[in-house]
């Protein structure tokens, strides 16, 4: 066995491994965007980013912007310790209750990072007598957080169902407690599960639900409410629905939404919020602002609703492979052939004034690299036009994307 000296030859044998020579013609990964923007508009040029989830638009938002400053000169930055043992802000229960009442639970628990909240619920409520059903693409703080648990982890097929059942029916009767776990709007492949099916499986067999709908909510549902608007399902049915503050809400940090016996018991047990600092007044009154907004100005969310169902229409017409993604979601993948043949066309655009970064290596099959897309109520139809013309055009001169998925579905 080669013996690896320190910590540094350790990391860069890691990092080979994990695809550093992808860098070579240069590093399409943590531009700076602000600066990118900036030097655009000084030549006159445009800098389009289909990076970022802000879904409605509202993060540059002059309200949400004024919400922050206010919260700052008000309360200061920092939330200075620990909810539970340091006391909390004023702020901090009015906006959980407005975001219980928006998503339709009975009450809302905010943390600091919703990769955090995932991880620390799952660990904390699954024991060595329960088993853990979930997604084989399973978001990784969701891997993580069951790695964390002492009980049985068993997957089922991606958005197999049928799958689900048939081990619910196998395995069940060996566990004293079962939770299954699912994403509502999956991040890298922008499909969607079958809510009311989902929630029928775990009634019959007597196990509890958790839905990660970081992606959904502000996104699918007329009003934004998430997939179970979209789905015509009760949230209540749901036992737990996790959510972050990140996308929609145009600021930082998680929630776990629930029945209010179960989210009293979560505020007084949870590690990960018992033990880590609360949300800062500025991330809440950020937040707390793009949540009102949000209902006050729904034309965001259907303007979201045409963008992508417009990128769709037109990715379709250009040949270009979208896979199983839905339309009208702001998560939109063009799959190609090969991880190099992604990176050019990354580079492509970034040429053309679009920021793209491409998804190869890490949160994707190998044999499966894309360009992934998110759109946002900002979005123009020129700039959709426009990104979808540039990759039709190198397509049409270049390998064509892999067509594994049927580029009309």
């Amino acid at each position: 066995m080669t013996k690896i000296n320190s910590l540094a030859d350790f990391a860069n044998k890691r990092f080979r491994h994990a695809g550093k020579a992808y860098l070579e013609k240069g590093d399409p990964f943590f531009w700076e965007i602000d600066s990118m923007r900036q030097a655009a508009e000084a030549r006159g040029t445009h800098f389009v980013s289909f990076a970022n989830y802000d879904y409605l638009g509202l993060s540059a938002h002059p309200a949400v912007k004024a919400a922050a400053t206010e919260a700052v000169d008000k309360q200061g930055v920092g939330a200075l310790a620990s909810r539970l043992v340091g006391g909390q802000r004023s702020i901090h229960r009015p906006f959980e209750d407005a975001l219980a009442s928006f998503v339709g639970t009975e009450a809302v628990l905010a943390l600091v990072s919703g990769y955090l909240t995932n991880m620390t619920v799952i660990a904390h409520i699954m024991g060595s007598r329960d088993g853990l059903f979930l997604d084989e693409l399973s978001h990784n703080s969701i891997v993580s957080g069951a790695k964390s648990a002492s009980s049985d982890k068993i997957h089922f097929r991606h958005n197999d169902l049928d799958h689900l059942d048939y081990l619910l029916t196998q395995k069940r009767a060996d566990y004293k407690n079962v939770l299954i776990v699912a994403e509502s709007l999956y991040s890298m492949d922008g499909d969607i599960t079958d809510l009311a099916r989902l929630v029928e499986i775990k009634e019959r067999h007597g196990a509890w639900l958790l839905v990660d709908e970081a992606h959904s909510i502000g996104v699918l549902g007329a009003d934004g409410r998430g997939l179970c608007e979209y789905a015509g399902i009760d949230p209540n049915r749901v036992d737990l629905i996790i959510g972050t503050l990140s996308k929609s809400f145009a600021s930082c940090g998680g929630f776990v939404a629930g029945k209010t016996e179960v989210i009293d018991w979560l505020r007084y047990t949870l590690p990960g919020f018992v033990y880590s600092v609360g949300l800062s007044p500025v991330i809440i009154a950020a937040a707390k602002c793009a949540l009102e907004l949000m209902q006050k100005e729904p034309w965001r969310i259907a303007r979201l609703h045409r963008n992508a169902e417009l990128f769709i229409e037109l990715a379709h017409e250009a040949g270009l492979n979208t896979g199983p993604s839905i339309g009208g979601g702001g998560v939109v993948p063009i799959l190609f052939s090969d991880s190099h043949e992604t990176l050019a066309a990354s580079r492509h655009l970034m040429a053309n004034g679009y920021y793209v970064p491409p998804i190869i290596q890490i949160g994707v099959p190998k044999d499966q690299p894309r360009l992934r897309f998110f759109l946002s109520a900002q979005h123009t139809e020129a700039e959709i036009h426009g990104v979808i013309d540039l990759l039709a055009k190198r397509e049409s001169a270049h390998t064509a994307p892999t067509h594994s998925l049927n580029a009309a579905t």
